[in-house]
């Protein structure tokens, strides 16, 4: 930000050198707006910087237009007010005090800070020159945008395994279903089964051990009436 600050004051210096000598309408004040951020798709080969101004108290004359571009450890003048390139560069006015770059064969190397400035040259008023805060342009590779669309794949490609496990599982068990049921039916009469015959050997028991008891007891009367019957004859 500091580099940034040097910048704007060194093309302010650049302005009153260039307009030195200008006319004396003190009263003149300019103000100037530009975007702050500006992207470009990698597919983009011209893009459009805009740059809209107004003023107050200065001539009816139209003012010059001037464009900077501001690199990682320099700057360069790209029109002041004539372009450097005109094949790159191409300055574009529009009613209502619009102003659009345009720039041509846009590539990575072009991502800078891009600076308008506006200069009323037949004022000597210290705000008849006054420049934007800069518009940031990135232009994104084809890398960057490959990169995304193998992300993009990746995801649609783990959303779709997803999705045809789910399915596959459900259809499994839609076909195992009847078996399961089969086989728990199964389990529940052999339980059933289990608990019948468990019921019968009880019974069985039961009635031995009472035929047993009957057998017994039938078996001793005999011994006690012949016991009786010599008690008698004594």
């Amino acid at each position: 930000m500091a580099s940034f600050n040097k910048l704007k004051n060194f093309l302010m210096l650049a302005f009153d050198w260039i307009l030195y000598g200008a006319g004396a309408a003190e009263s003149c004040h300019v103000t100037v707006t530009q975007p702050r951020f500006q992207e470009a798709n990698y597919s983009m080969h011209t893009v459009f910087l805009t740059c809209a101004f107004s003023a107050s108290g200065c001539s009816s004359s139209p003012p010059e237009v001037l464009w900077f571009r501001f690199l990682t450890n320099k700057h360069e003048d790209l029109c002041t007010p004539g372009c450097t390139d005109h094949q790159k560069y191409q300055v574009h006015f529009s009613p209502g005090n619009n102003i659009s770059l345009q720039i041509n064969d846009l590539t990575v190397d072009d991502n800078a800070v891009y600076i308008c400035g506006i200069a009323f040259s037949d004022s000597s008023s210290p705000h008849s020159k006054q420049a934007g805060d800069g518009t940031v342009l990135m232009k994104t590779g084809a890398e960057q945008q490959h990169s995304n669309g193998k992300v993009i794949m990746i995801i649609a490609s783990s959303l779709l395994f997803l999705y045809s496990t789910t399915v596959f599982t459900l259809f499994v068990l839609y076909k195992l279903k009847p078996k399961l049921l089969k086989k728990s039916g199964n389990e529940d009469q052999r339980t059933d089964n289990c608990k019948i015959s468990s019921g019968r050997k009880i019974f069985q028991a039961i009635a031995q051990e009472l035929q047993k008891q009957r057998y017994a007891e039938h078996c001793q009367q005999p011994d006690d009436l012949e016991d009786d019957t010599v008690y008698q004859n004594r």
